[in-house]
């Protein structure tokens, strides 16, 4: 691909999203899914994945979740951006995570794409997680408490 007359010759991170899905019950559960392939090949993790150069982070968003999961959802909410430099094993990444709540009977996942599996967990103790994803759900769960106090 040509570079455009603004591109520099220096290092640049990728970029992905994460969705938190979290349903509107006493006992909150979160929406994961299990990695098919590496790195954390089996372990579980929020659905997500690496934007396109051509789409917006919001589109990328719903994209991901739709290909891992088969959710359609309208309503996302930009929660927190992740950028520990050691996040991710295969380089340089930048994470935007997103948070969306939903009924709990209103899904029916399904695994996709580079997902083996998916599942409900709690969000309260969700099982061993790859990557940063313990993090989001921390950032989520402090999103979701800060907000029930307000209302």
């Amino acid at each position: 691909m040509p570079r455009g007359k603004y591109v520099y010759e220096y290092p640049r991170p990728a970029v992905t999203v994460d969705i938190v899905i979290v349903t509107r019950e006493k006992k909150p559960r979160v929406l994961l899914v299990r990695r098919k392939h590496e790195p954390y090949q089996g372990l579980w993790a929020t659905p997500g994945g690496f934007i396109e150069m051509d789409e917006s982070l919001d589109d990328a968003a719903r994209r991901e979740l739709f290909e891992e999961t088969g959710v359609r959802l309208k309503k996302l909410v930009q929660l927190h951006t992740f950028g520990d430099p050691k996040r991710d094993p295969r380089g340089r990444n930048i994470a935007v995570a997103y948070l969306a709540l939903v009924e709990p009977d209103d899904l029916d996942p399904c695994a996709g794409d580079d997902a083996a599996e998916v599942g409900w967990f709690s969000l309260a103790r969700p099982p061993k997680l790859a990557f940063d994803h313990k993090d989001i759900l921390a950032a989520a769960r402090k999103y979701l408490n800060s907000h029930e106090a307000q209302g």
